[in-house]
């Protein structure tokens, strides 16, 4: 154990860059409430609210729901979201640690990296992903001037996907270096890009529906014609809004490290599924019923060329924040983890290896190709992992010492108690969305969390967890 501590404190001297990947966030280097609150705006504006919002406007064939039924879904969704950012928020406040560290305490030294391995397949894919969307609209922007097409989805049976043209091969590569080298710096410049461009984001979205909602004739006449909708489940609904956000629900533990006190938790938490998701999900709506497509740039580009530049600017720099974190909490899950494992990596290589290789899936098509069967297949397994997290701290750790800072590096290899009921979770999570269906439309990731969760507290004091953990506890006092 005390091996474990001095290889530790060395390491952080050797890799520190002021991000703290191997030990908790101090008081002294919070950051102010008001630009974490910006951070939350800008993370909080992916397209994943716009698609969503599309989906309830019955885009992709779904169906739809009326706008009164539509307004619910998003408050429920939201709302559960919103929670359980927020419980999970104030872990990581209170504890200053990033998600990989605060796994040791309820998945073990070296069991975090299960739990890890998820979250960073996840965020590369995400960054590989919003780097096609972007790629995407600057090739509609510039065209094919070259002629030159790179990939075709067709030839590999996607069809209703435009080629890759080699426009959209270099803006993916172009945005790639430009989004690894701001994440590189760390949370400071993603901060600095949010104060910037966050305000924008908001006010070009809601302007757009805006004059959406008008070129419909009004709020009545929108209101008429989105009435006609019907088809999409409330239950499925639900679903579709909480599977979209709840990786990054999962990822704001390593935003809400650097917070200074529990009510900027809250507020942080609030500027995403309060304020901007909703907005976005609201504004993918009134796209999707008024013009057929819930991403409003594609009508920017239509307009005039300084409205078109508007978009393009907008677009790309609203999911530069998104993109930003990504590749931040990527390097996050990844070190600590390696570490663990006795490889050493500074937090820096890890950001640069990821944007490297998630430039590549975005230039080459990840996006079209493979986003949505990616993401759904993670994203109904991912949300278990943070139950462990929660019943450890809220139930489990509440009438001891045991997340005392001494101790961070002084965990058992493995704890079965979060293994077992993670992998559990997962199993369940993957079963409820493809195999075995929920009555009432439950949301899958969300059943097996609340099983995970449960689980573990029936567990924990028939593994060898509890054991371990009055041991340690005992010898703090020594």
């Amino acid at each position: 154990m005390e091996e474990k501590n001095m290889q530790s404190e060395a390491l952080n001297k050797e890799f520190e860059d002021g991000e703290f990947m191997l030990e908790p966030v101090p008081v002294t280097a919070r950051r102010s409430t008001k630009s974490q609150f910006m951070v939350w705006i800008g993370f909080g504006y992916a397209v994943t609210g716009l698609i969503i919002g599309g989906t309830l406007g019955g885009y992709g064939g779904t169906g739809g729901l009326p706008p009164f039924q539509a307004v619910m879904a998003i408050i429920l969704g939201m709302g559960a979201l919103y929670l359980i950012t927020s419980f999970l928020g104030i872990v990581a406040q209170k504890t200053g640690l990033n998600l990989s560290l605060l796994s040791r305490f309820s998945y073990g030294y070296k069991g975090s990296a299960i739990p890890m391995i998820v979250m960073a397949l996840l965020t590369l894919g995400w960054f590989s992903s919003i780097l096609g969307m972007i790629g995407d609209i600057w090739g509609a922007f510039i065209g094919n001037p070259s002629g030159i097409i790179v990939l075709d989805p067709a030839n590999f049976g996607v069809t209703g996907v435009a080629p890759i043209t080699l426009e959209v091969v270099i803006s993916c590569i172009f945005w790639g270096i430009v989004f690894t080298y701001t994440a590189v710096r760390g949370m400071g410049a993603i901060e600095k890009v949010s104060d910037i461009f966050a305000p924008l984001i908001l006010i070009v979205a809601v302007v757009v529906g805006v004059i959406f909602v008008f070129q419909s004739g009004g709020v009545g006449s929108f209101i008429d014609e989105a009435s006609a909708l019907g088809g999409l489940g409330m239950g499925n609904a639900v679903t579709a809004v909480v599977g979209s956000w709840i990786a990054g629900a999962v990822m704001g533990v390593d935003l809400f490290r650097f917070n200074k006190s529990v009510k900027a938790v809250f507020g942080c938490a609030a500027a995403c599924f309060i304020l901007t998701n909703p907005i976005l999900n609201i504004v993918g709506y009134i796209g999707t019923v008024h013009i057929g497509d819930f991403n409003y740039v594609l009508w920017m580009l239509g307009v005039n060329i300084v409205v078109a530049i508007l978009g393009v600017v907008v677009w790309t720099t609203a999911l530069w924040t998104t993109d930003n974190s990504e590749l931040y909490c990527n390097a996050l899950y990844t070190g600590p983890s390696l570490n663990s494992f006795g490889i050493h990596v500074s937090r820096k290589k890890l950001v640069i290896i990821a944007g490297t290789i998630g430039t590549i899936l975005g230039a080459f098509a990840f996006y079209q190709l493979f986003f949505a069967k990616f993401i759904d297949i993670l994203g109904s397994m991912a949300p278990p992992l943070c139950a462990p997290i929660l019943a450890d701290y809220f139930i489990i750790g509440r009438s001891k010492d045991k997340y005392n800072m001494a101790l961070l590096n002084r965990h058992p290899n493995i704890r079965w108690a979060g293994v077992i009921s993670f992998l559990i979770g997962a199993v369940l999570g993957f079963l409820f969305q493809y195999v075995v269906p929920l009555p009432l439309d439950l949301p899958s990731g969300l059943v097996a969390m609340f099983i995970s969760f449960i689980v573990y507290i029936v567990i924990y004091k028939i593994t060898p967890d509890a054991k371990t953990d009055d041991k340690l506890i005992s010898e703090l006092s020594k």
